[in-house]
Order: structure tokens, then sequence, then C-alpha cells
């Protein structure tokens, strides 16, 4: 009784539109209130799900991303991949993907990608001849590469959830960013090609070597967070202050777009986010000791594995569930309350965890594509000032060709352990 009323008062804050974080308290309240649980139990539950020294690195990572966006990078990144890409066919299209794979290495967050890169491309593609829906769907799809190529708060997240070191996770979401990005951009071209969209000029390699120059300290700043984690110089935590401090410097000194009147207005707003993303991870965590403490884990595996072992069907079911997850719950929401249980499925399989967790992170990235939650769908569709109906139209091919990467990293583990066992030797 008391479960039901908690999975009920859950869905019914999603139905009515809650944030997620404040369901999860909601819900959790009321659990605890029929339970006879004492109330004093979600501050204690909510400060061990965020008593983590790894978790404190993701103010700093948002902090980096925010003075290096407010340093004038976006500008730069956009100028080196149409330099680089921007001569094909529907070649906007096509810069407006590597951006967005190169900014991934500086944000971690695809809202944070969808916003920074979405205000400056939308309308300049709409004003290049683009149709608005195509260059809203393309910068909303192409923003979920974001969190795979570290630095990624959802694989810090996952870190800290399975014990498995950030770094490693960093490394195995790197291949599968990339291999979104090249399909994506395939997928681009052929729609360039069958609707005749417009081409720019190649602007020449003197064009491409200042382009690269111009966002070459904000390119480094990616090599910097993996070096130090990998070379065991610094934790997840030291490495994300250090790029805060790199970030400070290059983007007053170097780049010289970040005034120090800026600085205690990126500080604010960092300060905000994160916030927002610590207090969802207690709240969640909240919610997912009560799911702990009624076997719920335990009871979703033996559920699965009394239909099925073959690890080729769980593999799909898992994947099943979280695109329908994706759909309707904030990626960490739903990597707090399930990914445990999943993994502990995963595993009763022989899948390794790595892996799993590379997968269920590419899961909840295409969620935030997907109608009806679809965060990125949103604020690329406030920016292109087009209705969510429209955006959902032109967003399918590039959600199918995400499903098809996703397909090929759950199935072939090798796109995910291969750097991590590489560079962890």
């Amino acid at each position: 009784m008391d479960l039901a009323l908690l999975l009920l008062t859950f869905v019914a804050g999603l139905v009515v539109g809650l944030p997620v974080a404040v369901t999860l308290g909601v819900s959790s309240m009321v659990y605890l209130f029929f339970a006879g649980i004492p109330m004093v139990t979600i501050p204690q539950k909510m400060y061990a799900g965020m008593d983590s020294f790894v978790l404190l690195c993701i103010p700093g990572f948002i902090l980096a991303g925010n003075l290096m966006n407010a340093g004038g990078i976006t500008g730069r990144i956009v100028r080196l991949a149409q330099a680089m890409v921007g001569w094909m066919r529907g070649g906007l299209g096509l810069t407006n993907v590597a951006a967005s794979m190169l900014f991934g290495g500086i944000s971690g967050t695809a809202a944070a990608d969808a916003a920074s890169i979405g205000g400056m491309m939308i309308p300049g593609m709409k004003k290049a001849g683009y149709p608005v829906d195509f260059s809203a769907a393309i910068t909303a799809a192409s923003s979920t590469v974001g969190p795979m190529i570290p630095p990624s708060v959802p694989m810090i997240i996952v870190g800290t959830l399975s014990g498995i070191s950030v770094g490693k996770m960093f490394l195995a979401g790197a291949v599968p960013g990339v291999m979104m990005g090249i399909a994506m951009m395939i997928t681009a071209w052929i729609i360039a090609r069958r609707r005749n969209f417009p081409r720019q000029p190649w602007q020449g390699w003197k064009e491409l070597g200042r382009s690269f120059m111009g966002a070459f300290w904000a390119v480094m700043m990616t090599a910097l967070i993996v070096g130090g984690m990998l070379s065991g110089f610094a934790t997840p935590t030291e490495t994300a202050i250090v790029a805060s401090i790199y970030a400070f410097v290059v983007g007053v000194f170097v780049y010289r777009g970040l005034k120090l009147s800026d600085v205690p207005k990126v500080l604010i707003d960092s300060a905000v986010s994160a916030s927002a993303i610590l207090l969802l991870v207690g709240l969640a965590n909240v919610f997912g000791w009560i799911l702990v403490s009624e076997r719920i884990p335990q009871m979703i595996a033996e559920a699965v594995l009394s239909i099925t072992t073959n690890k080729f069907l769980v593999i799909l079911l898992i994947n099943l569930v979280l695109l329908f997850v994706g759909m309707f719950m904030e990626t960490i929401a739903a990597l707090i309350i399930l990914f445990v249980p999943l993994l502990t499925l995963a595993q009763g399989v022989g899948i390794d965890p790595i892996h799993f967790a590379t997968f269920a992170v590419l899961n909840l990235m295409i969620g935030l594509t997907t109608p009806p939650v679809g965060v990125c769908l949103f604020i690329c569709a406030n920016i292109g000032r087009i209705s969510l109906v429209q955006i959902t139209r032109a967003i399918w091919p590039f959600i199918l060709t995400n499903i098809i990467v996703l397909l090929l990293v759950s199935y072939v583990p090798f796109f995910s352990t291969w750097l991590p066992n590489l560079l962890s030797n």
C-alpha cells in the first residue's frame, strides 16, 4: 500500500508538470508519512546522497564551462567547425553538429550546448536559407553529443553510483559520442542533398588554420581535463578546479572576452545550476533509498531473469525501458533511481559495468530530444520560435540515427570499453 502511494504520487506529479525534484520529494514524504517513518529521514538521506567528494566536481565543471562560454568561446568554436565542414552541401547543418562535438568537451551538459550553440546557429541557419524546423531539430539532436564527450555530468553521476572511475567513464563515452556526431552529420548531409540546402564556399587552409588557433585554448581544456585524471596527478574534483582557473585565465587574459565585472554573474549562474543538480541528486537518493528498502531492484532483476537470461534480450529490454523513461524523466533523476537496479540486472547476465553505464547514459541522452519532456526540444523550439509539433516532426531522422548508434554501442562492447582499457593499462 505504501509503495503504491509512492508510485501514484510520483506519476501524478509528473503528469501535472511539477519539477522532477519536487515530485521526488513530495512522493517520498507521502511514503514516509504513511509508513510511519520519521521525516528526519529525508534530510539524512539527502545529505548521504550528496556527501561524495566526486560530486564536488560538478560545480567545478559547470563553472569552467560558463567561464569559457562567457569568454567568447562559442563563436570561436562555430568558426572552427564552419571552416572544417561548412563547405559541404548543408554545411551549416554539419557545422552545427561539429560545433556541438567541440563544445561538448567544455560544457558537459546538453542543455548548455543547446542554448549556447542554438542561440548562434539557429538564427544564422535561418538567415542563410535553411528551414527553421530543420535548424532547431539538428541543434537539439546534436546537443546530446555533449554529455557523451568528456567532461560529462551524467558520467560523473554514474561513476558516483557504481564506484567506477569517473576518468574511465569519461573515456568510455568518447568513442560513442564521436559516433553520434558522425552519424548525425551523415544524416544532415543526406537531407541537405535531397532538399537542396545551400552550401558555403571553401574558405581555404589559411582560414582553417586561423580558426583552429582561435579555438586552440578552448579545445585544450578537454585535453587538460582528461589528461589530468588519466595521469593520476589529480582527482576529478581537483581537475574541475584546475579547469575553472584555466577557463578564467583564458577568458580574461587570452581571449579577453570575459570582463572581471562579468565574473560575479557567472559565479551566481553556476552556483544556481550546480545547486539544482545537487538538490535533484539528494532528493532522488531519498526516493532510491525507499525503492531499495522495498527490494525493488532485486524484484526487477528476478522478474526479468525469470523471463529470459539471454544477454541480447536483456540488453534490448533495458534499452526499451530507458528509452521510455527518458521520454518523461530528467536524466540525472532517471539515473539515480534506475541505474543501480538495472546494473544489478545487467551484471546478472554478464554485461560489463562500463559497457552498461555507457549505453544507459546514451539512452537517456536520446530522451532529451523526445516528446513530451525533451528539455533540448523545448530550448531549441523556443529559440527558433516554432511549435513543439514542428520540431518533433523534423527531429525524427536524427533520433532514428542515434538509436542505430545506441544499438551498435549496446551490442558491441568494444566501442565503450576499448579506450578505457587501452589508456588505463
